[in-house]
């Protein structure tokens, strides 16, 4: 790994890095060069997933690089349409041919779409894969407390991670108190959410007394609650500017005053209903 970028250590012994690198919304040709500038600059965990559509893009990045593939933390994602059982492993095996790996280091169920009731046996065809050794860590993405409860007490092994929007204006506490309880790290995806918070006058003053950007700032907070997380962008500055985290550190009275902004600032689907 990384030597710059802290690991956490999942349920199951694997150690994930605190930071990675999202490719969200970024289309297949770009997500190549967006990937490469990454690990050029340190990072070693990049996730994606099979609905962003840009699975080979990520694949021709890692196969172009001189990382050792050991080295690399990657994660993907099963999509709503494929749940299912039998579904689930073809999924992961479409997936995995369009990354052009042999294993992943971190599969998810990427929505629990409740009225579809199929999380529980996709994640015992995740369970599978994981004995076999096609991923090493298996965890879920976007489950609220109750799918989460439900999921561990009907199956075998407790989902390493969940990954959930997460940001000061929707900071998902109880869900973060439920994976905290089960031993699940929380991950956070938009953990800017989506820029709209990097003009909020908080975040600007704590910006300028440490002589920092708003993202820093933001992220830093992340870190010193120790979620994972996964900044997404395609402009080689940020991308490089959103690794700058270690050089300084927010006061107790700070984070308070990042955590005082939650007010349900969603931007992305519910999870009770999204289905898809």
């Amino acid at each position: 790994m990384s030597t710059m970028i802290p690991t956490v250590t999942l349920n199951n012994g694997l150690e994930m890095p605190q930071v990675g690198f999202g490719v969200f919304q970024v289309g297949n040709e770009e997500t190549t060069a967006a990937v490469t500038a990454a690990l050029e600059v340190g990072y070693r965990s990049i996730d994606t997933a099979a609905i962003y559509g840009n699975e080979e893009g990520v694949g021709r990045a890692v196969a172009q690089s001189a990382i050792a593939r050991e080295d690399l933390f990657i994660t993907s994602k099963l999509w709503i349409s494929e749940m299912g059982y039998d579904a689930t492993l073809e999924a992961f095996e479409d997936s995995l041919e369009r990354l052009g790996l042999d294993y992943l280091d971190l599969y998810l169920i990427h929505w629990p779409a409740p009225q579809n009731d199929l999380y529980i046996q996709s994640w015992k065809a995740l369970e599978k894969l994981y004995a076999q050794g096609k991923v090493r860590a298996i965890g879920v993405s976007n489950f609220q407390a109750e799918h989460l409860n439900r999921l561990i007490s009907a199956t075998d092994i407790i989902p390493a991670v969940n990954q959930v929007e997460l940001h000061p204006a929707l900071q998902n506490r109880e869900v973060q108190a439920a994976n905290a309880e089960h031993g699940v790290i929380t991950e956070a995806w938009s953990p800017l959410a989506q820029g709209a918070l990097l003009s909020d006058e908080t975040i600007l003053g704590i910006a300028k007394a440490h002589q920092v950007s708003a993202a820093q700032v933001i992220l830093r907070w992340h870190l010193q609650e120790d979620r994972v997380i996964i900044p997404k962008s395609v402009t080689p500055s940020r991308i490089s500017a959103n690794l700058e985290l270690f050089g300084f550190e927010l006061t107790a009275g700070e984070l308070d005053s990042i955590n005082a902004l939650e007010r349900d600032g969603r931007t992305g689907p519910n999870p009770d209903q999204f289905n898809g």
